[in-house]
């Protein structure tokens, strides 16, 4: 099932919605809980949200072969964490808006999002997708000068920015994507192709990357996991290909859809 959280011009509350033949259906139950059901109540989204609203979002950087081929750094023995103030959080067709305090510097990477459906602590790695509600696209949008040189050798202030975590646009549920790590991920910017990869190459597979996360650590139902971003990355080419207003920048994920952003300052 894909499920979306939207708002409609009658209520400003958040709608849960399915998408069936081309129409958003308005949902009963508890998606995380895998309780949901469709209606027969078709829905008008005005604006998306992130599918489910984030308690935590953590982090893995370097989580692609041969994105730390292109950072020139070794390949990690143990997942490099990191977290993202949820704030950040914004949905499908939300603008991405550049900081005023930041120079030339803000950079897309796309990520397969894992949300966690029920609280998980201590998680055995063969057991691990059973804590799993979904799965999602992510765009985890970084200023490169402040994460590198300006965030006190952390990476969470230049990651944090509001509109910085972009999710959605629907949260596929896993009997939908039998194994995460089979993907093929994209990002488009103003059309053009600039990541092209496949989760085959991380280097922690989702179930470890749970495993890992819940070890004597809760992890509580809704939070995303961003499993980290492939080659093909902004600061790393020559010339430089950042985001700057007016763009249009696209995350592609087999069976997740399409997540796509304006830019805005």
């Amino acid at each position: 099932m894909k499920i979306a959280r939207v708002l409609t011009s009658q209520s400003t509350t958040p709608v849960w919605v399915t998408e069936q033949n081309g129409q958003l259906l308005r949902l009963t139950g508890d998606p995380l809980a895998g309780t949901a059901r469709a209606t027969s109540e078709t829905v008008v989204a005005v604006r998306w949200l992130p599918p489910v609203e984030v308690p935590a979002i953590i982090c893995i950087g370097l989580n692609y072969r041969q994105h730390a081929v292109e950072s020139n750094l070794p390949v990690p023995k143990e997942p490099v964490v990191f977290m993202k103030n949820p704030s950040a959080a914004t949905g499908h067709l939300e603008p991405i808006r550049l900081p005023r305090v930041c120079a030339d510097e803000v950079d897309y990477e796309c990520e397969l999002a894992v949300i966690i459906g029920r609280t998980a602590r201590d998680v055995p790695v063969e057991k691990a997708l059973e804590y799993v509600a979904g799965y999602t696209a992510a765009n985890d949008v970084s200023a490169r000068v402040w994460q590198l040189q300006r965030g006190g050798s952390q990476w969470v202030r230049g990651k944090s920015f509001d509109t910085f975590a972009p999710l959605g646009p629907f949260l596929v549920t896993p009997d939908e994507i039998p194994n995460p790590n089979r993907l093929v991920i994209r990002t488009r910017l103003n059309g053009e192709v600039l990541q092209d990869s496949n989760t085959a190459d991380m280097i922690f597979d989702v179930p470890t990357l749970i495993s890992f996360l819940s070890q004597d650590t809760t992890l509580l139902p809704g939070t995303a996991i961003l499993t980290g971003t492939p080659q093909g990355i902004g600061w790393a080419r020559q010339p430089k290909r950042l985001l700057h207003a007016g763009d249009e920048v696209s995350i592609e994920i087999d069976g997740l859809g399409t997540l796509t952003n304006p830019v805005m300052s």
